[in-house]
């Protein structure tokens, strides 16, 4: 898909949408799509288009995911997640139906915010804005994205550690295929674990590094340690490589586990930076996590900066990473 066939779906869709740089090099933020950013390299879509999502209406019966790259809260499970406040699984429709405004802009600039309350497994309101800012640089064949990620508290009620654990998650998703992988680079062993289903035939660790197949044939999620700097999404098919640097967080926050667990269990103890979602449906995911505060006050806010860059791959050598 072009930038300029995207763009046209969303009007003939009548999704409003905000473009940051050009329909040849830029990124198109979805303004009722979650607020997902699909980014355009050298005229082609790169992120994972779903327009499904442009025509249909999300429930608690099914989640039609718009792709692209999503800002959520964190953690999706546990008794402080998000995704299970009637038990079942669905994303919140504070998510879903969530219509963010655009409150500064520049050519190669945007910030956009949207009002969402959530509710967590314990049945605790949280009164939030959601806030994405933008900043790219654009050359042929290299597009820099950096993001300020951000969901500030606004209840009137003050909520610890043992009410309240929230964070931003951004979640960057492709299409993937046969040949498609994630480096972990200069980690360890206890640098990458499973978030819930076995992933030991599709990762192995080699020279310092972890390598993880993300052909989408399979369903699996691994968490990874703020120890690890970087990750890197290649899909050698395309020709594309796209690498996440996630920024500290802020005084007084905490990585913490954002896995998918029962809504009855507490909270892992393996703290989330980064994590890879391997999807059976033929889609992919490198994600970005930041941090809980240790007490929410009015306006306090969590934030985390993540510099994502899209690039051609070069034709690697014998041997090569």
């Amino acid at each position: 898909m072009t930038g300029r066939q995207l763009i046209e779906m969303f009007d003939y869709c009548r999704q409003p949408f905000h473009l940051v740089g050009t329909e040849e090099n830029g990124v198109i933020v979805g303004l009722s799509l979650e607020g997902r950013f699909f980014t355009i390299l050298d005229g082609e879509v790169i992120s994972r288009v779903n327009p499904e999502a442009f025509t249909r209406q999300s429930s608690m019966e099914c989640y039609i995911n718009p792709g692209g790259d999503g800002l959520w809260p964190a953690p999706e499970g546990s008794v402080f997640g998000y995704e299970y406040p009637t038990e079942a699984w669905r994303v919140p429709p504070g998510i879903t139906g969530a219509r963010y405004r655009v409150v500064s802009e520049g050519r190669n600039s945007a910030a956009v915010t949207a009002e969402i309350d959530l509710i967590n497994s314990r049945g605790t309101g949280i009164a939030a804005i959601f806030g994405r800012s933008l900043e790219i640089k654009r050359e042929a064949g290299f597009l820099e994205a950096r993001s300020l990620e951000s969901i500030e508290y606004i209840g009137s009620r003050t909520l610890g550690m043992d009410t309240c654990m929230i964070g931003p998650w951004s979640l960057c998703q492709f299409d993937c295929r046969k040949g498609c992988e994630v480096i972990v680079p200069q980690s360890s062993k206890e640098d990458v674990w499973d978030l819930y289903a076995p992933s030991d035939d599709y990762r192995r660790f080699e020279n310092g590094s972890w390598r993880i197949r993300t052909e989408g044939d399979s369903r699996f999620q691994v968490g990874i340690s703020p120890r690890v700097e970087w990750i890197e999404y290649r899909d050698p098919s395309r020709g594309i490589a796209v690498r996440r640097t996630a920024g500290p967080i802020g005084e007084g926050f905490i990585h913490f586990d954002i896995s998918d667990r029962p809504p009855g269990e507490e909270p892992g103890d393996m703290p989330v930076k980064y994590s890879v979602y391997n999807d059976g449906a033929g889609f992919m995911e490198i994600e970005a996590a930041g941090g809980t505060a240790r007490e929410w006050r009015k306006n306090t806010s969590s934030r985390i900066s993540v510099t994502t860059i899209f690039r051609r791959m070069k034709e690697a050598k014998p041997g090569e990473a």
